[in-house]
């Protein structure tokens, strides 16, 4: 047996054998100490983190951010130099993977797989080669998706889109059987509404003024704007999609309002009303007509169990055979990792866990360096290593508080890389007959935390079944993106919904969990002390690339010496293909 590193992963895992980050609940995702480090350096400006143990460590490439992008580097640099090049991946989280992250619950004595964070591989048919290399190389067979993926799930349970009114914001408590908008259209196979738009308006619990202006906005469309044909992409890329609302539809209902803000979700990144009309219409927003399916090319299927986390594990067990048993991703669908694998002397790729990055700095000037020093701190402790490279591949914007020497103009457009918050919430439950029963397969809730609530992706693989019948042990999703004040800007938005979801404690999310699905599901077949045996809250106070202004993407990821900079922030984007060829491109740029 290799020996273990004081500090190292493998380390924490021998003080506690039962080491397994996939199985935890309550706060997960950015959970409590995962970013004190990182906001103390941000917003504090802290440089003294206590003495600094130097480690007789010294690896060929450092990658700061184990997501997928930086284990994605991980792979290219071997791929590029060699299996026998020295990799040390460094993580703040207690689990690798960014937001590919895995959720087990486990539900009297059955394990139920789900994701908190990253969901699938959108659009696989338009990725790059290198990207499919990638793929098809660490074990991922894209046409499987195809059979494990049942499409006709929604239909055989009668499953579709429908919008739940909570009492304290609408004035009663109740399910109707349309959604007001396109949203659930990205579930592949889950039924549109099951009422014409007339009923919809009608049964929607608003004034008959509201009612009124609601059946205006879904009968809307583009036909009512006095626009030329020629000018009309023109104008709908300029004019607001509220402007639209109010000045084009007249509507000044609050409740319309309020849905229609909360009807793009995490397609729009933001309320609604920051957006225009084209980017509404393309984010499903409530008065487009909703598509008949997410997209003929490209199916939304290519989920495993645990979403994207299957991408991330796979990339893991190619990079540290040893860490579980599987010969492609399928297989390790159900596999137990074994941490203690993933730091250990001896191996050519290490992950470590717990660590955050505090400073990275040449050994000398950057244009002539061969070196990089790098300091982290974890359990309370500095420690530094030393690399021959480093990719940055964590949150962008962090990065100019990291990285000792920042061109300031760099630094600059670094600062300005946003993102936005983003949960996503998974409950366990011993049954889901209360969802059959009212045909819930998608509901969208906009007087919620949580503004949509689904069944969980209907994928079987590797041995691993999903919930087929209502009497199974199941997950469901619950989506909230958070937003701020009506009419501050986004940035503003963003930072005052970031600050009040991570003020929050478990049991407040426990409490608001529990009055929203007690709230809509039916009381004979749900009691939510009965019902719900687990719950994981998977926050991301940096959840989606929003991108900065201008040319500030392009200025921020240039290289800095023997530093060059990946993650999906540096391309702008936000999905697991853009999240690879970023970290194709930091790795290339290393020369």
């Amino acid at each position: 047996m290799l020996p273990l590193d004081a500090g190292s992963q493998a380390a924490m895992v021998a003080l506690d054998p039962a080491y397994y980050p996939p199985a935890r609940t309550g706060l997960r995702g950015s959970h409590p100490g995962s970013n004190d480090i990182a906001h103390n350096l941000a917003w504090a400006g802290r440089e003294d983190w206590g003495p600094v143990t130097t480690l007789p460590e010294t690896y060929d490439l450092v990658v700061v951010g184990g997501g997928l992008s930086g284990l994605a580097a991980a792979y290219f640099y071997q791929q590029k130099h060699g299996r026998h090049r020295t990799v040390l991946i460094l993580d703040n989280h207690d689990d690798f993977g960014g937001h590919a992250k895995r959720n087990e619950h486990t539900i009297d004595g059955k394990t139920r797989i789900s994701y908190g964070g990253s969901q699938t591989i959108v659009e696989p048919k338009h990725a790059e080669a290198i990207v499919l290399n990638l793929l098809e190389d660490i074990g991922v067979d894209l046409r499987r998706f195809e059979t494990a993926y049942d499409t006709e799930f929604f239909r055989r349970h009668n499953l579709g889109g429908v919008t739940y009114f909570n009492e304290e914001v609408f004035g009663e408590d109740k399910v109707v059987q349309h959604s007001y908008c396109n949203y659930p259209n990205y579930v592949e196979g889950v039924l549109g509404g099951k009422i014409s738009h007339e009923e919809a308006a009608r049964q929607a619990p608003l004034s008959a003024r509201g009612k009124e202006q609601l059946l205006q906005v879904l009968n809307g469309g583009l036909h009512r704007l006095n626009v030329p044909e020629e000018d009309l992409q023109d104008y709908i890329s300029t004019h607001g999609y509220f402007d639209y609302l109010k000045d084009t539809l007249g509507v000044d209902d609050p409740g319309v309002l309020r849905m229609a803000r909360h009807s793009g979700l995490d397609w729009a990144s933001s309320g609604t009303e920051m957006l225009s009309i084209a980017e509404a219409r393309s984010a499903g927003a409530m008065g487009f007509e909703p598509k008949a399916v997410y997209d003929e090319e490209n199916p939304y299927i290519h989920h495993f169990p645990d979403g994207n986390a299957g991408l991330a594990r796979a990339l893991v067990k190619k990079l540290i055979p040893g860490v579980a048993e599987g010969d492609d991703a399928e297989d390790l669908v159900l596999a137990r990792f074994d941490y203690s694998q993933l730091d250990r002397s001896g191996q050519a790729v290490r992950i470590r866990l717990n660590s955050t990055a505090v400073n990275v700095a040449h050994a000398g000037s950057p244009g002539s360096s061969g070196d990089v020093h790098v300091s982290y701190v974890s359990d309370n402790r500095q420690y530094r290593v030393q690399a021959g490279a480093v990719v940055m591949a964590c949150y962008n914007m962090i990065i100019p508080h990291i990285v000792s020497g920042l061109p300031e103009e760099q630094a600059d457009a670094l600062k300005l890389q946003g993102k936005s918050p983003l949960q996503y919430t998974t409950v366990g439950l011993r049954n889901w007959r209360a969802m059959k029963e009212l045909g819930i397969g998608v509901a969208m809730s906009p007087g919620n935390m949580h503004q949509a609530v689904l069944m969980d992706f209907p994928v079987s693989m590797g041995g691993y079944e999903y919930a087929r019948t209502p009497e199974d042990p199941c997950v469901i999703q619950m989506i909230c993106c958070p937003y701020g004040e009506v009419g501050a800007p986004v940035l503003e938005q963003f930072r005052e919904a970031r600050y009040r979801m991570l003020s929050l404690q478990f049991a407040d999310y426990e409490k608001e969990i529990r009055r929203h699905l007690t709230g809509m599901l039916p009381v004979e077949l749900f009691d939510f002390d009965r019902d719900v045996a687990s719950i994981s809250v998977n926050r991301w106070a940096h959840g989606y690339t929003t991108g900065g202004p201008g040319d500030s993407t392009r200025i921020g990821r240039q290289p800095f010496g023997r530093i060059t900079i990946a993650n999906a922030d540096s391309a702008p984007g936000a999905d697991a293909k853009i999240a690879i060829m970023m970290a194709y491109r930091a790795v290339g740029e290393l020369g």
